[in-house]
């Protein structure tokens, strides 16, 4: 039944094993929506890279990257050529 082995992605080393189950969820969950916002984070930068004035309050903080953001995510990216 157990084809591929689940790893306990959110305490790899069992640091909180003395944490109660509701605490433990309560974190996890908090783990989740900081992804959640740093994905968003990230997006808001490439927003800004890829329209000038997309979103105003990096105006002064985004620089501008004449490559291409998805080039790792293309089928022929290699790193080492």
């Amino acid at each position: 039944d157990n084809v591929h082995p689940v790893l306990n992605l959110y305490d790899p080393f069992g640091l909180f094993g003395k944490m109660s189950q509701e605490k433990k969820d309560k974190r996890l969950v908090m783990e989740v929506n900081n992804g959640r916002l740093a994905m968003i984070g990230i997006f808001g930068f490439m927003a800004a890279d890829a329209v000038p004035g997309a979103v105003p309050a990096l105006n002064n903080i985004a620089q501008p990257y004449d490559g291409d953001i998805m080039a790792p995510f293309a089928a022929n990216f290699h790193i080492f050529s």
